[in-house]
């Protein structure tokens, strides 16, 4: 594949992960110091590995969320919660269930931030069941 159909590709894969909403608002918000960035994780991390057959979108998912929480990068672990729960057919417990396999894994200080991020994405969306 050329970097023009990965990018195609790429981007195909980002809107229906990410949602277009937020896809537009990052290409709104290109200049000259991050285009370059955005090109090269639109080739090569949703070009190249969110399309890779192995795995489905929704273990993708997963993976991503735990990384996340494991990296401690709370940023993409808001984005991809969100992008989980309005994009890809998440439910809350779904990411419950990711967050109690990460307390094991990753360390319950981890786990306890995420639940708290998470929380605050469910609630926002108003799919908090009380």
């Amino acid at each position: 594949m050329d970097d023009q159909k990965r990018r195609d590709a790429g981007m195909n894969v980002r809107r229906k992960v990410l949602g277009n909403a937020w896809v537009d608002k990052s290409i709104a918000n290109r200049n000259a110091f991050n285009t370059d960035f955005q090109d090269l994780i639109t080739r090569y991390a949703w070009g190249e590995i969110w399309t890779r057959p192995h795995f489905d979108e929704r273990t993708r998912r997963v993976l991503v969320i735990g990384t996340m929480v494991a990296l401690g990068q709370w940023d993409e672990f808001r984005l991809h919660v969100r992008a989980a729960l309005a994009e890809g057919g998440f439910t809350p417990e779904d990411i419950k269930e990711i967050l109690l396999q990460q307390a094991i894994y990753c360390g319950v200080p981890a786990a306890n931030h995420a639940v708290k991020e998470a929380s605050a994405i469910v609630q926002e969306l108003g799919l908090l069941k009380t």
